[in-house]
């Protein structure tokens, strides 16, 4: 049986720094890196991995790519009265990962849309980029849609960390033996009083 087009696009995703993609890649990072962090583009450019998260092209869904600066917080130096040890500095690391930290950029850019997702497109040593899919929640089109009107519905999602990226964050990806710590959340679990 032959392969779908987006079997094959979704083959050359898999290594995007060989071949053709690699050639796109470097020349789509120079373009990006002078864009605004938030931009919003007229087509998805992982097709495969949008269909995939729900994306329709039709009116009230559009795609934005959000640029995110790489590694943990960036904390000023104290330059007083502290032994070295003690100046938390490195390893301030953000309790979101950067794809949610995109997500919530893009939705602060665009406050009548919710997120319905995301996916990665790019990166360099500075900056990462994701591209996410974003739901006119009161436009006709997206509330006689069976599957998109769910979205709409919940209003701030990407806030309250129910897309993917931020379940991810909040460590719902595990289940069963061995996650009975980290649901539903670890400072929840933290709290409870035990027996």
């Amino acid at each position: 049986m032959a392969s779908s087009m987006y079997a094959y696009i979704r083959e050359m995703w898999k290594r995007p720094w060989e071949g053709i993609v690699g050639q796109l890649m470097w020349e789509r990072l120079q373009k990006w890196r002078r864009e605004p962090a938030v931009v919003r583009i007229e087509r998805p450019t992982r097709l495969d991995r949008a269909r995939a998260l729900g994306y329709k092209a039709k009116q009230g869904v559009i795609v934005v790519r959000v640029r995110v600066r790489r590694g943990g917080r960036r904390a000023t130096r104290p330059n007083k009265g502290r032994k070295v040890g003690n100046l938390m500095v490195n390893r301030k690391t953000p309790k979101k990962n950067l794809q949610w930290i995109a997500e919530e950029r893009a939705n602060r850019k665009y406050p009548n849309m919710e997120v319905l997702n995301s996916y990665w497109v790019g990166e360099d040593g500075r900056y990462k980029w994701f591209e996410v899919i974003l739901v006119d929640r009161s436009h006709p089109a997206i509330l006689s849609d069976p599957q998109l009107s769910q979205i709409a519905k919940q209003r701030g999602r990407v806030y309250r960390g129910l897309t993917s990226a931020g379940r991810r964050a909040r460590g719902l990806r595990r289940k069963g033996k061995g996650a009975e710590k980290i649901r539903p959340s670890l400072r929840a679990n933290f709290r409870k009083k035990k027996d």
